[in-house]
């Protein structure tokens, strides 16, 4: 698939790694729906992109009609709809059993909906809709690429919520990528270690250095831009299908 006929619904994508995502495909020649929450966010993308490569759609990605509705509008907007990069997601951190007793259970199921029902309720939309296209190279009618975390395989104390909800994402990656097949849509993950985000952007100076020192090679946060440039190499890659890719210089994380 080449880049410049990229017709992408991108979630998460008014910042952070959906925002460069939608960048590097954008300047690739492609067009983006930016699904979010942020109106001002979305203003601000869509000014920043171009009005006729970007559209904005205010989005709750648990929210099944609403997701079908606007991915429905996406598709007209952009004259087609081949691709589709789940960004969206929350933190969702705490302890389990905490100073104040334990967990309420809407914390851990807040963050399971986000990360994980958000990203089958919008990919599952996506492909609803893709199944649908002519068929390219080796049949391709489109690809999905979701988001998973290092903190699928090492989750830190405080991290059982955010763990299983990007557990659950690199689950049902394979599957889901295994029946797709028949409809010739790919379906990959990333799971990024730590990356430079505006979350990290308000940590203090000595915070953000004990972080870039606890990574392997290339010692430092990553940007971005090297997770869009992973994206754009999935959606690019016809033979690359069900698979989690790891992007975190060699880090594992600690307990803690």
């Amino acid at each position: 698939m080449q880049l410049s006929d990229i017709r992408a619904i991108v979630t998460g994508g008014v910042s952070g790694l959906g925002l460069a995502v939608a960048e590097h495909l954008v300047a690739q020649g492609g067009k983006v729906a930016l699904f979010d929450v942020n109106d001002t966010k979305g203003a601000d993308a869509v000014a920043r992109l171009g009005e006729d490569k970007a559209r904005y759609f205010r989005t709750d990605v648990t929210d099944e009609a609403g997701v079908a509705t606007n991915v429905a509008a996406a598709r007209d907007a952009l004259d087609g709809l081949n691709a589709c990069i789940n960004c969206a997601g929350i933190l969702g951190a705490g302890r389990v059993l905490g100073r104040d007793g334990a967990m309420a259970l809407q914390h851990f199921s807040s963050t399971v909906m986000v990360n994980l029902v958000g990203s089958f309720n919008v990919a599952k939309a996506v492909a609803a809709v893709m199944q649908h296209n002519d068929p390219g190279q080796d049949g391709e009618r489109g690809v999905i690429v979701n988001t998973a975390s290092v903190a699928a395989y090492e989750g830190q104390i405080g991290q059982a919520a955010y763990s299983a909800s990007k557990a659950g994402v690199v689950g049902m990656t394979l599957p889901m990528a295994r029946e797709f097949a028949r409809f010739g849509i790919r379906v990959n993950t990333i799971a990024p270690g730590i990356f430079w985000t505006p979350m990290v952007d308000g940590m203090p100076e000595d915070v953000q250095t004990a972080l870039s020192a606890s990574i392997p090679f290339p010692s430092r946060l990553g940007q971005p831009a090297e997770f869009a440039d992973l994206v754009a190499y999935i959606l690019g890659s016809p033979y690359l299908n069900g698979e989690t890719i790891r992007l975190d210089g060699a880090v594992r994380l600690a307990p803690k």
